[in-house]
Order: structure tokens, then sequence, then C-alpha cells
């Protein structure tokens, strides 16, 4: 399956009896929405609804916290949270958020991560679908749990020390908002700027401006990509916590390219002092 499928496609599988799971990852940093209530607001027919904190993420992140906001789980935590949604093999996954895919994507990430390459972005995700006047349902599903095995494969994501050991001989790209990048702001996290020598890589700028967005054509997106460097050397990628960071991975890979997760990213470079933090524009 591709790594990114349309609501065509989607609406065509809804009538197939091939094993599929739909899963609904909607995540807000706004502590006052709750993906789970959006889903349970409306979501595709089919979907299960899997949690960034809860099934996607280690146990111990938060703002400020050495781990970072969302770190990467364990191959247990995650076959556990993988299984329990039905998730096995043989069994096709297409993921879906209400923000361009920049949630999704971790999902995405994860499954292909464990060996589970059979999972796609829904491209323009459950804002397109309803755009189109495609049904929603507010039941939950009926499915059975599966068991899934998958290992992490080598090369998908580094810890901290790899990081520091690894981000000055490295080209490194920061998904996040680019005044976030420059240290003009830090809604979130302990310190602003970026990791030294990171050049600036918004997810944002992975998508159209259309009023739903979608991803821009894979030739646009190698075009960027090789004008970062990334297509002579790979890249390692983060954003604030490892989530978005994920749509710039899923984007190299549209456009023929490859890419690594800092999982901790600047959640957790930020939150250790010994550490530095460069502001403004590299070179």
């Amino acid at each position: 399956m591709d790594a990114l499928v349309d609501t065509a496609w989607l609406a065509r599988q809804l009538e197939d009896a091939a094993p599929l799971r739909i899963c609904d990852v909607r995540w807000y940093l706004d502590p006052a929405r709750r993906g789970r209530d959006a889903w349970r607001a409306g979501h595709i027919p089919g979907a299960v609804f899997l949690d960034v904190d809860e099934d996607l993420s280690a146990p111990g992140g938060g703002r400020g916290l050495p781990a970072g906001r969302h770190p990467w789980p364990s191959e247990a935590q995650f076959a556990r949270a993988a299984g329990a949604a039905g998730i096995g093999p043989g069994v096709r996954v297409v993921a879906y958020d209400d923000a361009a895919g920049s949630v999704a994507a971790r999902l995405w990430y994860l499954l292909r991560a464990h060996g589970h390459d059979d999972v796609a972005v829904l491209d323009g995700g459950i804002a397109k679908w309803m755009a189109e006047g495609r049904p929603v349902a507010t039941a939950e599903p009926p499915f059975e749990p599966a068991v899934f095995t998958g290992r992490l494969r080598p090369g998908f994501v580094i810890d901290k020390a790899a990081m520091v050991a690894g981000h000055r001989r490295r080209l490194v790209l920061d998904a996040r908002a680019a005044e976030r990048y420059r240290g003009e702001t830090e809604p979130i996290d302990p310190r602003a700027g970026h990791v030294p020598g990171a050049r600036s890589a918004p997810w944002t700028g992975n998508v159209t401006a259309d009023p739903v967005p979608v991803l821009r054509p894979a030739a646009d997106l190698r075009r960027r990509y090789e004008a970062l460097g990334a297509a002579a050397e790979e890249p390692i990628v983060y954003c604030g916590s490892g989530v978005t960071a994920c749509h710039d991975l899923l984007a190299l890979h549209l456009a023929g390219l490859r890419g690594t997760l800092y999982a901790g990213s600047w959640s957790e470079w930020s939150s250790d002092p010994s550490l530095p933090a460069a502001t403004g524009e590299e070179d």
C-alpha cells in the first residue's frame, strides 16, 4: 500500500472485505480539547481511536520533563497498543487526523519503524472526508484485538546520546514553525531556539494552502528536501516532541528519500541545561 491514500480510495475500501484498520489519532496541544471526544462526536466509519499520549508515547512525558513530552514507546508498550487496536499481521492500516496528517504521521512512522509497512496516512484526513459529504459514525466499531509482534528496526530512531554525539556531523532538520526554530517564541518547552547546526524545515511546508490542506506532489517535496541537502545526506529530523517531525519523515519518504527521528526532540533537548541552544538562522 502507498504511504498516502486519498478519500476516494478509502471509501472504496469500506466496501471491501480485506482486513483494514482505520485509526483516528486526533490530538490537540490545547488541554481543553481531547482527541477521544472528537472521535466520539464523529469519525470515519470503522475507525478506532489511538491516543498520542497514552498509546503512541511512553509513560513519563510532559512539559519540562527530561524525557520530553512524547517519549518513544518501548516495543512491548507499542505492541500492546497496536494489538488492542486490532493491528496484526496482514492488516492494512490507515491513519488520519484533522491536522493535515501532522499527527497521523506519528502512527505511520511507529508502525513502519516496527516492521509493519502496510500503513498509510489519509491525505486531507477527516476534514477532507467531511468536506466531501462522506458518512461519519459515532458508535464504537466492533473489532477483534490482534497480536502485534513488531520489532524496532535499526536506523529509524535515535536517542539523546546519539543526537549529542552526531548532530554536528549530520544534516539535522527542525520540523517546528520557523519562529520557534529561530528562538523568537517558545510557548511550550523550557528554552527557545534550536539544536545548533539544524536547518529549519517546518512540516507545514509539506502541504498545500487549500481550505483543506493536502500533501504537495512528490516532485515538489523532492525539490524542497533536495534544497535542504537531504538527497546528499540522510537527515536527522526533530520537532517539539517527536510527533510532527514524522510528517517531515513522511514527506521525505514520498520524495524517495529517508530520514531518522530524534525521538525526544526539542522538548527533551531544551530540558537539559548542559546542552547548547542556537537562535536565528543557520548558514
